[in-house]
């Protein structure tokens, strides 16, 4: 089972959002979707990421149908 997901209020300057928004567009993501992207790298770049962190999904769409689970051998 998930984890609910933490919410929070972010006071921005107009102009660091808007940059936020075109480069988050830029890549496919949503603008929540590109701070917490670049929260995470800032965290593990300097080793303060914690190591039970989840994945995040990649830029874009998720595919049409799931690609199927890799079978161990």
């Amino acid at each position: 089972m998930a984890t609910e997901r933490k919410k929070l209020l972010l006071r921005l300057d107009p102009a660091v959002h808007d940059a936020l928004a075109r480069w988050a567009g830029d890549e496919l993501r949503s603008t929540n979707a590109q701070i917490e992207y670049l929260l995470r790298k800032a965290l593990a770049d300097v080793g303060r990421l914690p190591g039970g962190v989840s994945r995040m999904r990649g830029p874009g769409r998720p595919p049409a149908t799931p690609e199927p689970e890799a079978e161990e051998e």
